[in-house]
């Protein structure tokens, strides 16, 4: 498969994932999420791990979040459907049987945060924004991202880390968004 808005290689027993959609901080539209579930079952079928590295073509994102140009234009009805098939790849990337490690820098919003919550392993540099942001909209994250915050750090963070007026991104930094034991 030709990949439009992913870099794809395996090396070493290795898959590399790189989000490229630079002009919009790597948001992820029906197509990018299409090619994750591509790259994601040849990288299961091919016995590699799978790494998804925000280093694409900017640095200022690893996901940004939804394409909100394409998330206008959804209807209830799609919008369902395409929130169902995210789950989907997302759930195949958790439970993939394989290591996954995700390299966060800069924004991992939305559906960014909850890419990386579906991986084995988070690594965030010092720069990295993570967030649920779009309960602020009345949207609600689509891809299990509430859930799997909560089974990774337990509800009393999970609420301290949706927005609320403290700030854009959540209550907390990216430090104890990686799985870790709350201080």
């Amino acid at each position: 498969m030709a990949y439009e808005n992913l870099l794809y290689e395996k090396k070493d027993g290795i898959a590399y994932i790189t989000f490229n959609r630079p002009k919009v901080l790597n948001a992820l539209n029906r197509k990018t999420v299409e090619e994750l579930q591509h790259a994601l079952l040849d990288a299961r079928a091919d016995h590699c791990g799978a790494r998804a590295d925000p280093h694409g073509r900017r640095r200022e994102a690893f996901v940004a979040g939804a394409d909100i140009s394409e998330l206008a234009l959804q209807t209830p009805v799609n919008g369902k459907e395409f929130s169902l098939f995210g789950q989907g790849v997302f759930h195949l990337l958790e439970t993939m049987g394989k290591p996954s490690i995700c390299a966060i820098n800069g924004f991992a919003l939305g559906g960014g945060c909850e890419l990386a919550l579906s991986c084995t392993i988070r690594i965030a540099s010092k720069t990295a924004k993570l967030g649920q942001p779009e309960v602020k909209l009345g949207i609600l994250p689509r891809y299990g991202g509430s859930q799997r915050l909560a089974r990774l750090c337990g509800k009393g963070v999970t609420h301290e880390t949706l927005p609320d007026r403290r700030n854009d991104y959540g209550g907390r930094s990216t430090a104890h968004w990686t799985g870790q034991s709350h201080p």
